[in-house]
């Protein structure tokens, strides 16, 4: 059986599941106990685990960051809430410094089980200091795993994987517009590992890869494309480090094309580690050349129409798609 819940309720469900089972695991950010969490993801979590487990932290997110790495690194399994991807900038010496560099500085004798979460992206008109997407930027981190899941399924099926089989530091990215989305989640225990892209929908002509929210750019092009006679397999990455290329291999092998959609600025993104490790695989597949779309090379803008002209959408993408297969010179 399944039931359709909101992808913040997936998030806590899979906390809360792995939390009764070990309670070694616990939640650490701002406002995530007594508000319920800012983006109600930890709604009803003080009342079940009490104020030891659920913590509410200082404005300060390097200093409860270095907490919880320091934590992890003495047995427990935190999890720590950033209200943003943005304001974890101010954490990204615990990040790139500690978290990630302890197993190799120690010989293997320290690990670092640890999940650091919350929205990533941009999520309307909340101005440059508040929209960046930051998975390129973390997966160019050896040592730590990207994850940046597009729905609920998803969502919970690899938190709760990283709750209880991963040893690595988890940089796990959501969406602020994304929590209210519904999607079917199963009553039975699940679990889907880390580093698997997801054929989500199949096609013969051309291959759409993307991750998170972009992943409704991807299927609503698909859709649109359809009524062309535009056959389109999409592809959820779903974890952008350990980064899945051999599916988006396989099916480039059939459709011969390959438009990636992110929200990243185009510089040194997850369409560029792509597109290169495509072209040197497949390259003998490829009848046209690798395009993406991505957002502008520019801060966001706080204007609606200025936001609306810097990310991707289906009508760009559809016309991208048209390009590489030579129906617009």
């Amino acid at each position: 059986m399944a039931r359709s819940i909101a992808f913040r309720e997936a998030l806590r469900e899979a906390m809360s599941e792995e939390m009764r089972r070990d309670d070694r695991i616990f939640l650490m950010g701002e406002e995530v106990a007594e508000y319920n969490g800012a983006y109600k993801v930890s709604q009803g979590m003080l009342a079940e685990f009490g104020a030891k487990r659920v913590i509410d932290t200082p404005i300060s997110e390097l200093g409860f960051a270095a907490v919880g790495v320091g934590a992890a690194q003495n047995g427990l399994r935190p999890i720590v809430e950033f209200m943003t991807w943005n304001f974890a900038v101010l954490a990204l010496d615990q990040i790139l410094n500690t978290a990630s560099k302890m197993l190799a500085m120690s010989g293997g004798q320290i690990t670092c089980p640890i999940v650091f979460r919350g929205p990533n992206g941009s999520a309307g008109q909340l101005g440059a200091q508040h929209s960046t997407a930051f998975e390129s930027l973390y997966a160019n981190i050896p040592g730590i795993k990207v994850v940046s899941p597009s729905n609920g399924y998803d969502a919970k099926g690899l938190m709760k994987q990283a709750l209880r089989y991963e040893h690595d530091p988890i940089v796990f990215m959501e969406s602020e517009v994304m929590y209210g989305d519904k999607s079917d989640v199963p009553d039975e225990e699940y679990y889907i590992e880390i580093g698997k892209a997801d054929v989500k929908r199949s096609g013969r002509d051309v291959t759409i890869v993307s991750f998170n929210k972009m992943m409704k750019v991807a299927l609503g092009t698909a859709e649109e494309l359809e009524k062309e006679g535009i056959s389109a397999e999409v592809i959820d990455l779903r974890t952008i480090r350990p980064l899945d290329w051999h599916t988006i291999l396989e099916s480039v092998k059939k459709t011969n094309r390959l438009v990636i959609v992110e929200e990243q600025w185009p510089y040194a993104s997850v369409s560029s580690e792509i597109s290169y490790r495509i072209q040197k695989e497949g390259f003998d597949y490829l009848d046209a050349p690798i395009r993406r779309i991505t957002a502008a090379d520019a801060p966001l803008h706080y204007a609606p129409n200025l936001v609306a002209a810097a990310l991707p959408d289906v009508a760009r993408t559809v016309r991208l798609v048209k390009e590489v297969m030579y129906q617009i010179k």
